[in-house]
């Protein structure tokens, strides 16, 4: 191939850089969570309790907020209508923490309100995690085959890990729309006040680049495989 020089491959790069994307964005959200976890709330409430008075003002009562372990590992589960706070928020009354379960109670009220892009990426997620697995052994498979029937393989794998790619893409509108509903819900209900609000809003947004550098990295995955096995079958 054209593209190794001494058993050298420079698309590597795109694997680097990726991953460098995806870790200065991991380091920007702990250190945001981190800073503005020590500002309490002046209401007082926890990140359960403001999650739970979200929810029932959006007349939502079906949905379990429960407690998960780790750090930040909090998320919403449509199918089982769980809304996931981790150690650091569900007991925690800071700004910090209070941001981060209103953006859940976000993605519940979109389920609620059958919001498009979550509801496409409900349906796409086992396409997307079956094109993730599929992908690689796919291409590995088909390098060991005839030019046609390889080309064939490989040119699959890659379309496997596009639907992988379409999924961190759709996952974009979906994470900043709850994110922008937290914000307003936040201040119309005075779960924070005027000068609160900021410091939430810069954790949320230091969370939302975790997805958009999840995006760009895949994207350029998925370019690093186009340069390497795209012209196969031309070959």
């Amino acid at each position: 191939m054209p593209y190794y020089y001494y058993g050298f491959d420079p698309t590597y790069f795109l694997v680097i850089i990726g991953a460098v994307i995806c870790m200065i964005a991991s380091a920007r959200v702990k250190s945001t969570y981190n800073k503005y976890s020590q500002y309490r709330s002046a209401s007082g409430m926890t990140g359960a309790q403001a999650a739970q008075r979200i929810l029932n003002s959006a007349g939502i009562y079906d949905v379990t907020i429960q407690h998960v372990s780790g750090n930040l590992t909090d998320h919403y589960n449509p199918s089982a209508k769980t809304l996931n706070l981790s150690d650091s928020v569900y007991n925690s009354t800071s700004v910090a923490a209070v941001g981060v379960a209103a953006h859940e109670c976000g993605h519940a009220i979109q389920h609620q309100n059958s919001y498009f892009p979550l509801t496409l990426r409900t349906a796409i997620v086992p396409v997307a995690n079956l094109g993730s697995t599929l992908a690689w052994p796919l291409i590995l498979i088909g390098l060991f085959f005839t030019r046609n029937t390889g080309a064939v393989l490989i040119n699959l794998g890659i379309i496997c890990f596009s639907f992988a790619v379409i999924f961190q893409l759709v996952t974009l509108p979906v994470e900043f729309n709850a994110s922008a509903r937290a914000l307003r819900i936040l201040g119309e209900q005075g779960i924070l006040s005027d000068s609160e609000l900021p410091y939430t809003k810069k954790v949320l947004k230091a969370a939302a680049l975790t997805y958009v550098a999840s995006a760009a990295a895949a994207i350029l995955q998925l370019l690093r495989l186009v340069l390497l096995f795209g012209g196969r079958d031309r070959d």
